[in-house]
């Protein structure tokens, strides 16, 4: 047993993750920040925290003693895991990292700050962190996830070790999946469908609520026939998202909210700003807020995720109407795929691809979701 078992298809991550807490511990050095980059679903983060408990564990990562079940968990007083919830990364979060990543180690070897997400911070929170890279602490490593080097500042890459990892194989998921005891025909097809993605591939295995809202949006193309039909479309799968983020983060926000309130002697029951207990008003408007802005990049997480559906059933499309000699990410929805195939041309497939891309760029860089998605409908109509 390992803490690497967790990262399915990355071999040659994994060996040169072992080779340096192997030379760390042999008193070879440690490099002082590192780079996490890869697709979604490549494992960045995954690879990171093993690393973290890696570094911590006295035997290298063994997977079995409690400095790595607290690393890997988040829990270690030593590894200080920053996950982002909102659209960025605050500046006075970061100056807070900052702080603490100067702290000794209080158990360990290393005090580890690991940031996924990385990429949400802006040029003002990198430039924080910049400082602290510049003149890292004597026993302190930063870990930083990010899709690609060039989501950071030039400055911060510039500083770190760079560990590339791949969409693994997806014989590599299914095989991960069954040995998590899921049936063999539905890891295939989870695989596949997830697109190598290990988490989504997961939760298409085992819940029913996922696999319906993949089978929602791949028949967004044959609700694109009427430009009414577009907008119809386009408001469904808004919202749709919306009560997805809401699932997600309901259950925490109210968790908080109540944190909040008995913090401040007041009771989890209340509602509205009359009703707060006094001097909670500048913490309950700030908690809010960041509740707010989570909602808010889950809910595009999640309208990302149903646009890299989209384009790959367009993709399989294409794939049909070439006759190219290569499997179908969709499998499921063979007849479907073919009808449009018969009716298109592979030029209107392609423009079609454009435009779910387009869209993804244009909710990336804080479009209206409904306006975007609206656009990408009308284009899909319109071939």
């Amino acid at each position: 047993m390992s803490v690497f078992d967790g990262l399915v298809g990355q071999e040659a991550v994994v060996d040169v993750l072992r080779e340096a807490a192997a030379a760390e511990a042999a008193g070879a050095g440690m490099t002082h920040a590192w780079l996490f980059t890869g697709p979604p679903g490549s494992g960045r983060s995954v690879a990171a925290r093993a690393f973290a408990a890696a570094l911590q564990c006295p035997r290298g990562g063994c997977g079995e003693c409690h400095e790595c079940h607290t690393a890997m968990s988040g829990a270690h007083p030593d590894v200080n895991l920053v996950v982002p919830q909102g659209l960025h990364l605050r500046l006075d979060e970061t100056r807070e990292i900052v702080l603490t990543s100067y702290r000794a180690p209080a158990l360990g070897r290393w005090h580890v700050t690991l940031i996924e997400d990385a990429d949400r911070m802006e040029e003002r929170t990198g430039n924080a962190l910049l400082k602290a890279l510049e003149e890292p602490p004597p026993r302190g490593v930063f870990l930083l996830c990010a899709p690609t080097p060039d989501d950071l500042l030039p400055t911060i890459r510039s500083r770190c070790r760079l560990v590339t990892l791949r969409i693994p194989p997806y014989d590599a998921v299914a095989e991960q999946l069954e040995r998590e005891g899921v049936d063999r025909a539905v890891a295939a097809f989870a695989a596949r469908a997830a697109q190598g993605h290990v988490g989504r591939a997961r939760r298409l295995a085992v819940d029913d609520e996922v696999k319906r809202r993949r089978r929602e949006v791949l028949e967004l193309p044959g609700q694109v026939a009427t430009v009414g039909g577009c907008f119809t479309a386009a408001a469904n799968l808004v919202e749709a998202t919306k009560d997805e983020a809401a699932a997600v983060t309901g259950e925490l926000d109210e968790a908080e909210t109540a944190a909040m309130l008995q913090a401040y002697g007041g009771e989890a029951g209340s509602r509205g700003r009359g009703s707060r207990p006094r001097g909670a008003a500048a913490a309950m408007t700030d908690l809010e807020q960041r509740q707010k802005s989570r909602a808010t990049r889950t809910q595009r997480d999640a309208l990302d995720r149903a646009l890299i559906d989209l384009a790959a059933f367009y993709r399989d499309v294409l794939v049909a109407q070439l006759g190219a000699p290569v499997d179908l990410v969709n499998v499921d929805m063979q007849r479907p795929l073919a009808k449009i195939a018969e009716a298109t041309t592979p030029e209107s497939t392609l423009r079609r691809i454009e435009a779910i891309l387009a869209c993804r760029e244009a909710v990336a860089a804080n479009v209206a979701p409904l306006l975007a998605v609206e656009a990408m409908a009308v284009a899909l109509h319109a071939g």
